[in-house]
């Protein structure tokens, strides 16, 4: 299946959209990480298409969609799940599937103990969980709110194989995409990565919004929980927690990576088919 390539109106900007498949179908709804954008999924929501109507957003002040005019406000959970429900209604969705990696996963436990529980019938959280250990959000900090500069794409690209490396093994196209899609051009010509370093502000929001174990526990949806088995994000007492409250969710550990399994692979992806077919 193709991609389709959309703008949808949210706030005073706009949200961009990648769409695979046919809309007909039922709704699968993938939401990346805080630094990442919805082009993260490409190979996933190709082979995922078939089946369902996939949609893959950018969060706002991420990849094509519109940076922030109040980033103090709007780079926050609350917001993010504001831009979710402005994008199910643009395209008429009532009931969905939801995967969520990290950031995307907390929207997607915000949501589905809240405004969407009932309405989210499948829920994949992809290496998070209700609470972020501290060290994994220092660390995740310190190099999301300082994005270096580059003379070129390919010094970009190996950066990228440096700084996600805990993403695990992947293939050269995994990473050309990638840098292809997280370049932006600067004005003098240079090169850094696409994404308002604003975004940290979502953790001055952290003691208000996190930790999300009300949300979690009022989940109806049927949930998978995803790891890579060296997470800092998801450690395993956090798995052993999560598995006795709420959904009382799967769990599926992807070996030789950390944080989070990039589900680029046939054997990845048929992981997600037979959760979503259930």
């Amino acid at each position: 299946m193709n991609r389709k390539s959309e703008y949808i109106l949210f706030n005073a900007g706009y949200t961009h959209v990648s769409t695979w498949g046919d809309p007909v179908n039922p709704a699968l709804l993938m939401w990346h990480g805080l630094a990442r954008t919805g082009r993260d999924f490409d190979a996933a929501a190709r082979q995922l298409s078939q089946t369902y109507f996939v949609i893959c957003p950018d969060t706002i002040g991420r990849g094509l969609s519109s940076w922030a005019q109040k980033p103090a406000e709007e780079y926050s959970l609350h917001s993010y799940a504001d831009q979710a429900l402005s994008v199910l209604a643009y395209y008429n969705i009532d009931s969905l599937r939801w995967f969520g990696t990290s950031m995307g996963g907390l929207v997607g436990i915000f949501l589905a103990g809240g405004v969407l529980k009932g309405r989210i019938s499948h829920l994949v959280l992809n290496d998070v969980g209700p609470e972020v250990p501290l060290n994994a959000a220092e660390r995740i900090v310190e190099y999301v709110g300082n994005p270096p500069v580059f003379a070129s794409v390919p010094a970009f690209e190996s950066w990228l194989r440096v700084a996600y490396a805990p993403f695990g093994q992947n293939d050269d196209r995994f990473w050309r995409v990638m840098a292809d899609t997280s370049a932006r051009r600067l004005p003098d010509g240079q090169i850094t990565t696409h994404y308002d370093p604003d975004i940290i502000m979502q953790f001055n929001h952290s003691a208000n919004e996190l930790p999300l174990w009300s949300a979690y526990d009022a989940i109806t949806a049927l949930t998978l929980l995803t790891r890579g088995e060296h997470s800092d994000v998801l450690p395993d007492a956090l798995v052993r927690t999560m598995s006795k409250h709420g959904p009382v969710p799967q769990c599926q550990v992807f070996n030789n990576c950390g944080h989070a399994p990039t589900f680029t692979t046939p054997q990845a992806i048929s992981v997600l088919e037979a959760f979503f077919a259930q």
